[in-house]
């Protein structure tokens, strides 16, 4: 990274913290899974997975939302890394991803609607 320069000193030690700053492509990374809930109905199906493992008709019913829109929300959450999915005969079982991230997002998800996961006991979910 180049060094900064800053056309003020506040004395707030500002070039330590640039120093650790990411990069451009780093925050792009993070904004493009941050997009993933900015929309509702993906917010939705998100939400339903990080309570349980389901297969896509049955999301769809679930949501309100026809398979085809439940297929493209899906494909796009597990782009980013938030969904995984299983094949089990003909059907397809997606559920929330194994990772740090999409563990910090259902954590996030479950303050905002001010909730406990209903899939985990309460001393479960305050370990991680």
């Amino acid at each position: 990274m180049r060094k900064q320069v800053l056309p003020h000193n506040h004395g707030k030690d500002i070039e330590n913290i640039l120093k650790k700053m990411p990069d451009t492509e780093c925050f792009l990374d993070a904004s493009a899974v941050f997009q993933q809930l900015c929309d509702g109905s993906r917010l939705r199906i998100l939400w339903l997975l990080c309570h349980c493992e389901e297969c896509g008709i049955n999301i769809a019913a679930a949501v309100g939302m026809s398979n085809a829109a439940v297929s493209h929300h899906l494909k796009s959450l597990k782009l980013k890394g938030l969904v995984t999915s299983r094949r089990a005969g003909k059907e397809v079982y997606y559920t929330l991803a194994n990772t740090e991230t999409a563990q910090l997002i259902h954590r996030i998800i479950d303050d905002f609607f001010q909730m406990t996961c209903p899939s985990k006991g309460i001393a479960e979910y305050i370990q991680e």
